[in-house]
């Protein structure tokens, strides 16, 4: 997977990360909100116990934390998208993240990206903002803590200690032991109706094994600022599959918004490795110069008759 190229395995996350929810959101009519996103990191859980066998992962505290993280903002979100379009609901979602991405833009370039994705976002969070008071709640509650995934998750990514998918699985583990008491009871249903329990199980692969894993790919090879820029793209594929999935057609502002976050996303850089931009600045002072070298170092001339040795 290290051959990847980073854009396109965030590109593959950034389409399976509202593809699966707007599948969940077909599946309400069936299992009850909280139980579908039991179902969804339970199937996951499965997956990376039987592909990773994570064990080692649960030492460390970040992945705890993560896993934390991950059970309370798959309920939040789920009962942000039980009430509100999906598109708002990431539109939402991003507005703490950008301030992710304000800490890694080090460029006029990313400043301008910023100055582009801003109001973008703004434009499709005011759309529905007074739609559905609890879901937006649960919305900002969910943009808090998907925040908090991008640092842990990227934290896990970028340690040497622990593979980044193994750490993953390991927080998947720990999610499926904190959400069963607050949802487990909701999924019980699914259990005698086998239609649900599959999709359920499907759900929870295209939302948190494909995305997730496509993201540990990602950050493995990106700062964190600049996925959290790349992340400005969610509320685009979200507004485009719930169209698709969900016939939940845009406005003219939501289509102004989605222009203008593409463009922010298009006009970011990533600083080459090597160059003074992702590297340690020096410190202010005199100009560097290239040290000269010592006396012991200067070559000396050959004695009078001999030849030097090359």
């Amino acid at each position: 997977m290290r051959r990847v190229p980073p854009h396109f395995a965030f590109v593959v996350s950034a389409v399976f990360h509202y593809l699966g929810p707007a599948f969940a959101v077909l599946l309400f009519a069936r299992v009850d909100v909280l139980g579908v996103a039991w179902l969804r990191i339970a199937a996951a859980a499965v997956v990376f116990a039987a592909w990773r066998r994570p064990w080692r992962a649960l030492r460390h505290r970040t992945v705890l934390a993560w896993g934390g993280v991950l059970a309370v903002m798959n309920c939040c979100f789920y009962s942000a998208i039980d009430r509100l379009p999906l598109a708002t609901v990431a539109a939402i979602e991003f507005l703490p993240v950008i301030a992710l991405a304000a800490l890694g833009a080090r460029t006029r370039r990313n400043l301008a990206a910023l100055a582009l994705a801003v109001p973008g976002v703004y434009l499709l969070t005011g759309v529905h903002l007074e739609v559905e008071p609890l879901g937006v709640a649960f919305a900002l509650a969910n943009a808090a803590l998907f925040a908090a995934y991008i640092v842990l998750a990227h934290r896990v990514a970028s340690d040497p200690e622990i593979s980044g998918i193994d750490g993953l699985g390991g927080a998947m583990l720990v999610a499926l032991v904190a959400v069963t008491p607050m949802a487990g009871g909701a999924a019980a249903p699914a259990f005698t109706d086998p239609v649900a329990l599959l999709a359920g199980a499907g759900v929870g692969i295209s939302s948190s094994v494909i995305p997730y894993v496509a993201d540990q790919v990602a950050m493995a090879r990106l700062s964190r600022g600049a996925y959290a820029l790349m992340v400005s793209l969610l509320p685009a594929t979200a507004t485009v599959v719930g169209l698709i999935v969900l016939t939940q057609v845009p406005s003219a502002t939501d289509v102004t918004g989605i222009a203008l976050v593409i463009a922010g996303v298009a006009l970011h850089r990533e600083p080459p490795s090597g160059t003074p931009a992702a590297s340690t600045p020096r410190r202010a002072g005199r100009p560097w110069r290239r040290p000269r070298p010592s006396r012991a170092a200067r070559p000396t001339r050959a004695a009078s008759g001999s030849r030097a040795r090359p």
